[in-house]
């Protein structure tokens, strides 16, 4: 996509530092839940990273904003995830509340990132009618 990388991206940086935080606060979690939802919630963390730097690694803008908007949408899953966790009594308030609000900070740099580039990006027109 352009020069320097995705590992550049102040966007990756941050879901990635949300990732790390997600394994640090969670990993008090009962055995019981080692294999369900810290699973689901591990899945979910690494997930947004990843596919912005596989969206970063493709062809094209419009591919980059569709791996963001991939992206988001497992963020949105992480913090579903994390208010359950904390429902559940898994993690306090304060642990809540601290992912709860980098998911929310990450939230608004994808959306931003995406509307940046769909500004930047060309119209893709289908000269194929269904």
């Amino acid at each position: 996509m352009g020069p320097g990388g995705y590992q550049e991206l102040d966007i990756w940086q941050r879901s990635r530092h949300l990732a790390v935080e997600v394994y640090a606060r969670l990993h008090k979690l009962p055995a019981r839940e080692q294999y369900a939802l810290m699973d689901q919630l591990r899945r979910c963390a690494v997930s947004v990273p990843s596919n912005i730097a596989e969206g970063w690694g493709r062809a094209s803008t419009q591919e980059f904003i569709r791996f963001l908007r991939i992206a988001r949408g497992s963020l949105m899953e992480l913090e579903t995830q994390v208010i359950l966790a904390h429902d559940f009594g898994y993690i306090d308030d304060q642990s809540q509340a601290h992912l709860l609000g980098l998911t929310d900070e990450v939230s608004r740099k994808l959306m931003a990132t995406i509307k940046g580039l769909q500004k930047t990006a060309p119209v893709v027109v289908s000269t194929h009618n269904p």
